[in-house]
């Protein structure tokens, strides 16, 4: 029996991937130097690539990193000298505060209710704050944050860095460069390819604010520090060995999405999230937990009640696989990837069989 992953990450696999690996083990990417010229005209073409389908600056630096896990980490201890601000709307926002609190920074959360109306442009953004972390989609909760509110907020500070945790929002989201700062997203949900690399774009102010803390003889790391990711990516280099496989498959599948058009994945992308939605709506006892202007249009979370695991397994059964909620809400909800591996077609029989689970 064939599965289909609807899990929130890793997730289903792009549908081009299997092709690509083949062609890469035929090509001996395995055994690539990441310090020859094939690897420089590789980076090469990735970085082209992203920059073209997700409208990144030329001014602004695209590094890979093992993990958005790491990218956390990198961008807390290369921008913040003290103080930052995290608004918090699931697990991973709070992941996201708590490796300042572990890298000695004094972080402030600012708690977002995921049932209410928030107005984002007016938050009371402390004075001191050097860094501004939004998690801009909560794989825990299925709670989006409207990046356009942060527009009148960024030209009010304009000393003030933004950054994104854009984990499982890829490609669908869109980013205005003028106003964020740092970019950074994971491989293994929204671009549909194997867990192990991450992305993380930063902007030239960022870089800035690394050099200034190097100097004032704050630890901003080594090998994988701003400075020295930006020195080697001016000739399209490492400062360590990169994943050179998996940057090989991302270049292709990048290539693929640009080919079938983002805004295109955009309109699918919504078209299924409303066909979710929709149904749990109309359904009697399980309902979406985001109030619907912030509802995930890639990872919906809906609450069924502590019967998680009894649907879960029951789909398993007819090989849909689904995630179960996070942390303490393990069994209280459930959620459903949406990424652009995710067909419409996936999408009605997963809910025709999500009707029969259920009844």
């Amino acid at each position: 029996m064939k599965k289909i992953y609807f899990t929130v990450g890793p997730s289903q696999i792009y549908p081009s991937v299997y092709a690509h690996i083949k062609q890469g083990l035929k090509e001996d990417i395995l055994s690539l130097s990441h310090t020859g010229k094939d690897f420089i005209d590789l980076y090469k073409r990735t970085s082209n690539s992203l920059r073209k389908l997700l409208n990144i600056p030329e001014t602004y630096h695209i590094f890979f990193t093992g993990s958005s896990t790491e990218s956390m980490e990198r961008v807390i201890s290369n921008t913040v000298y003290k103080n930052s601000t995290h608004l918090i709307t699931g697990g991973f926002a709070q992941k996201f505060y708590k490796t300042a609190l572990d890298l000695r920074k004094h972080p402030v959360p600012i708690e977002i209710p995921l049932d209410k109306e928030s107005d984002f442009s007016q938050l009371q953004i402390p004075q001191d704050t050097e860094l501004l972390c939004i998690t801009e989609n909560d794989t825990s909760t299925g709670m989006r944050i409207p990046l356009e509110a942060f527009t009148s907020i960024k030209r009010n500070n304009p000393g003030l860095l933004i950054a994104v945790d854009v984990v499982s929002s890829i490609p669908y989201v869109k980013v205005d460069y003028s106003i964020i700062d740092l970019v950074f997203f994971s491989i293994h949900k929204g671009l549909g390819l194997p867990a192990g690399l991450g992305i993380l774009i930063v902007s030239e102010a960022a870089i800035e604010k690394a050099k200034f803390l190097n100097k004032k003889g704050i630890a901003i790391g080594s090998h994988h520090s701003f400075i020295s990711l930006a020195e080697k990516e001016k000739i399209f280099k490492t400062p360590a060995t990169p994943n050179v496989f998996y940057i090989y498959l991302l270049e292709k599948v990048i290539h693929d999405m640009s080919t079938k058009g983002i805004e295109d994945i955009r309109l699918e992308t919504e078209k299924k999230a409303k066909m979710i939605y929709d149904f749990f709506d109309k359904h009697d006892r399980y309902k979406p937990i985001v109030h619907e202007l912030y509802r995930s249009m890639t990872t919906p979370v809906i609450d069924v009640q502590g019967n998680a695991e009894h649907i879960v397994d029951r789909l398993a059964e007819r090989g849909l696989i689904i995630s179960k909620g996070y942390g303490a809400n393990s069994n209280q909800h459930i959620r459903i990837a949406n990424f652009p591996s995710i067909t419409e077609e996936h999408i009605k029989n997963l809910l025709i069989s999500m009707k029969e689970c259920l009844d």
